[in-house]
């Protein structure tokens, strides 16, 4: 059974930063998708980064950003550790919300782990929230 644990939420003020850790237990695809989400009350849950750890990359680089995070956000792993990670700095209050850790369920290749999976294609972890206040 696949158990996906988020931590390192809380509430900062905006141009701060957080660290969020995804401990992850009994996967075993080798081939594999590690994505953050994150939803804000009453909007739909989007996608912020992924981390694509696998041998079907393609040459191309193995993290993918969405455009309004990309140069603030950064993703991570410690395989030793078995924990993702995702590192938030010059927060904004926009960047508030339920942040969810997201491990693809079958092997895919490096190219689908660009927002291209669907919910039903990941495990997901229960969430930590993010508050970040002007």
């Amino acid at each position: 059974q696949v158990q996906l644990e988020e931590s390192g939420g809380g509430s900062v003020q905006a141009g701060g930063s957080l660290k969020l850790s995804c401990v992850a237990s009994g996967y075993r695809n080798i081939n594999g998708c590690w994505a953050w989400f994150r939803q804000a009350p009453g909007q739909e849950r989007e996608w912020v980064a992924s981390f694509y750890i696998g041998y079907m990359s393609s040459g191309d680089s193995n993290t993918a950003y969405a455009d309004f995070v990309r140069g603030r956000f950064t993703v991570s792993r410690d395989r030793a550790k078995n924990t993702h990670y995702l590192q938030m700095d010059s927060l904004e209050p926009e960047d508030s919300g339920l942040y969810y850790c997201a491990a693809s369920s079958f092997n895919v290749v490096g190219a689908m782990c660009r927002n291209k999976l669907s919910s039903s294609d990941y495990y997901w972890g229960q969430g930590t929230q993010v508050t970040v206040s002007s």
